[in-house]
C-alpha cells in the first residue's frame, strides 16, 4: 500500500467464514478503522476472472448472451469466465473464448484490471483483448451454460450500452477500452 494512503487504511482484527460456495467465499470482517473505532465488514471473497474482446479482422467482436439467474434475464456480454487455482490469466482468457464461442486468436494483449464490486468483493477481472480471431471449433460451454453467439461492431456494441441494451459492468468497461485500443491506438 502507498504509504501516502495510510491515514485511510482499515485494519483486520479478525475473520469470519459466513458461507463457502463453489464460486463465492463470504466473509465478515472486524476490522479497526483510522480513528480506532471498530466495525464489521461483509464482503465476498472470489478467485477471479477474465473478460475477452474478441476483435475479427474485419473490425467484429464477438458477445454471448446469456441468462443471469441472480436477475432472472438474460444479458449480452462479451466473453469471460472464472480464473482456475493456478491458472494464468492469459491461459484462462485463451480457455474462456474458446470454450464460450469455439474462436481462438491470433493476438493477444493484457489492458488492464476492473474492480467491478469494491463495497463488497475483492473480485477482479482481467481485460483481454484477442486480435484476428477466427472460428477453430464449436462453442463448448460449461455444462449447464447455455449461450447464444453473435458479433456487433464497435459501433453497436457503444450504442447497446447507450440503450440500455448493454448493461454488465465488466462489457462495458472492456468496450471502454475497446473504443480507446481501436479508435485512439492506445
Amino acid at each position: 500500500m502507498d504509504d501516502e494512503y495510510r491515514h485511510l487504511s482499515e485494519e483486520p482484527l479478525d475473520s469470519t467464514q459466513v458461507f463457502r460456495g463453489k464460486l463465492l467465499d463470504v466473509r465478515c470482517d472486524r476490522v479497526r478503522l483510522p480513528d480506532g473505532a471498530e466495525r464489521l465488514r461483509e464482503y465476498v471473497k472470489h478467485q477471479g476472472a477474465v473478460v475477452v474482446i474478441g476483435l475479427s479482422d474485419d473490425g467484429r467482436m464477438l458477445f454471448v448472451r446469456q441468462h443471469r439467474y441472480p436477475l432472472h434475464r438474460s444479458f449480452l456480454e462479451l466473453p469471460a469466465g472464472k480464473i482456475d487455482p493456478g491458472e494464468e490469466v492469459l491461459q484462462t482468457a485463451i480457455r474462456e473464448l474458446r470454450e464460450e464461442t469455439g474462436h481462438v486468436a491470433g493476438d493477444w494483449r493484457h489492458l488492464g484490471t476492473m474492480h467491478p464490486c469494491v463495497g463488497y468483493s475483492d473480485e477482479r477481472i482481467e481485460i483481454f483483448l484477442a486480435r484476428s480471431v477466427s472460428r477453430a471449433s464449436a462453442p463448448k460451454p460449461d455444462q449447464g451454460e447455455f449461450l447464444d453467439l453473435l458479433s456487433l461492431s464497435l459501433e453497436d456494441a457503444l450504442a447497446a450500452v447507450r440503450s440500455g441494451v448493454i448493461t454488465d459492468a465488466k462489457t462495458v468497461t472492456a468496450l471502454f477500452w475497446a473504443e480507446k485500443v481501436i479508435l485512439a491506438g492506445w
